[in-house]
């Protein structure tokens, strides 16, 4: 889908603008275009892309490719960006994916490329077309407002991620399972993802606040420094989460062990309560059902019960001995 929006300086919006009025309205020193490819046929973008905005075959290259890290190129007259946005699938197993979302800002124009749905963009685009204030200052305050939608939506990522490792704890001391030590290598994996996401990002954020690129406004660049502050708190979350998600596969490993103890300390105590049974049993041969001469006595009724005794006596007083000392 390819969808346009233009503001002139008038107040006035408009959308939907053929392509051969593009190149016109680029030209023209009132207006603000964006234009918005979503999921559209790499072979149909790049004419647009090269002949109409006139970018770069390396950065129009980057852009359909869709798997580069975030970054910000500076080719002068435009700058190309690289944000990535946040998918949290906690209900399969904690899958993190990080749609890439492609920006190229002009003095007058934005234009922005990507394969998925960006839920935050959509937003943007909701409020200029209710509110043309948004764009009123220029196409850099309109990607200030983005990158600002695109780390907010960081947040309710961040705060699944922390309710599945709180879940997943429970799991540990009530049922702890093979399948719970999977779901802790995935929100471990999720946690390294996002951190390597978040990174780079707020480095892109450092340059548009600090460095002096010419399609930006001077005064446009305290905009990004808040937004900059954002992303530097979520880095600090974000190694938070991975801390939580290391404690919690230490806690795993320590109740499996703990577990295990006590299986072997059960087998260990019923081993213990026999062994003088089996030792009994061993020396005297237990024969009494056939009369050996000189030994006969030894199979006498008496003395059948008295190891029969023995035998149920001495496992009773092993059990007693050893919760006594606290061994079970």
């Amino acid at each position: 889908m390819l969808r346009t929006l233009c503001y002139k300086k008038d107040g006035t919006i408009r959308t939907d603008i053929p392509l051969d009025e593009v190149k016109v309205l680029l030209e023209e020193g009132d207006t603000t275009l964006w234009m918005d490819f979503e999921a559209t046929l790499p072979e149909q973008d790049e004419p647009i892309l090269t002949h109409v905005f006139n970018f770069h075959p390396l950065a129009v290259e980057d852009a359909l490719q869709q798997s580069n890290v975030p970054k910000l190129d500076d080719w002068d007259d435009y700058l190309y960006i690289v944000l990535h946005t946040v998918v949290f699938e906690q209900e399969f197993a904690g899958i993190l994916d990080t749609p890439e979302l492609d920006i190229f800002l002009g003095k007058n124009y934005m234009v922005t490329h990507h394969d998925h749905k960006v839920p935050p963009l959509d937003r943007v685009w909701e409020y200029i077309l209710r509110d043309p204030r948004h764009v009123k200052n220029g196409a850099d305050r309109v990607l200030w407002r983005l990158m600002e939608e695109v780390v907010t939506s960081y947040m309710p990522v961040i705060e699944e991620m922390d309710d599945a490792i709180d879940k997943t704890e429970d799991e540990v001391f009530a049922n702890p399972s093979p399948r719970t030590l999977e779901r802790i290598f995935s929100l471990k994996r999720a946690a390294l993802h996002l951190r390597r996401v978040i990174g780079p990002q707020r480095e892109v954020l450092n340059r548009l606040a600090r460095d002096d690129f010419a399609v930006i406004d001077p005064r446009t660049r305290v905009y990004f420094r808040d937004v900059y502050d954002h992303l530097v708190r979520m880095h600090d979350i974000t190694e938070s989460i991975r801390d939580l998600v290391g404690g919690a596969l230490d806690t795993y490993l320590s109740v499996i062990n703990n577990r295990m103890n006590d299986i072997m300390k059960t087998l260990t105590v019923i081993t213990t309560m026999f062994m003088p049974i089996a030792f009994i049993t061993g020396f005297f041969g237990m024969n009494f059902f056939v009369a050996v001469p000189p030994y006969s006595s030894w199979t006498e009724q008496p003395v059948f019960i008295l190891m029969l005794s023995l035998m149920v006596i001495i496992p009773f007083s092993m059990l007693t001995w050893i919760r006594r000392k606290g061994w079970l």
